[in-house]
């Protein structure tokens, strides 16, 4: 290991122990990780304060509990759920991501980089 890689890997033990330290708690911050869930959060965050997601994350995901039931709901309800968000069109991008995970991956959010960016509101 060179020096300069070593001096990295301080660094990254460094922020790490500081993390498990300090990090907030936050409801998608879980030792299991959900793709569905960190997709809505990810979206939801885009220019977004956390306080405002952490008051719109859960009641989104309780009436849009997996990716099959955010495809199937009315665009008109999503937005509703999303109001207080602001900037609309992230909402209606993550309604068509999910109508795209269950037509083309079978209702699974993908995990390869390329049909990530292949979904809309992510590439």
């Amino acid at each position: 290991m060179t020096s300069d890689q070593a001096h990295d890997h301080e660094v990254t033990r460094s922020l790490e122990c500081w993390f498990k330290k300090h990090a907030r708690p936050l409801p998608w911050r879980t030792d299991h990780r959900d793709p569905y869930r960190s997709l809505v959060s990810e979206l939801m965050l885009q220019q977004t304060q956390v306080s405002r997601v952490l008051e719109k994350y859960t009641p989104f995901l309780d009436r849009f509990p997996s990716v099959q039931a955010l495809a199937e709901a009315p665009e008109d309800e999503v937005l509703a759920a999303w109001s207080g968000l602001g900037y609309y069109r992230r909402a209606r991008l993550l309604h068509a991501c999910a109508k795209a995970i269950v037509e083309h991956h079978d209702g699974i959010v993908p995990q390869t980089l390329n049909e990530l960016l292949a979904l809309p509101g992510i590439g």
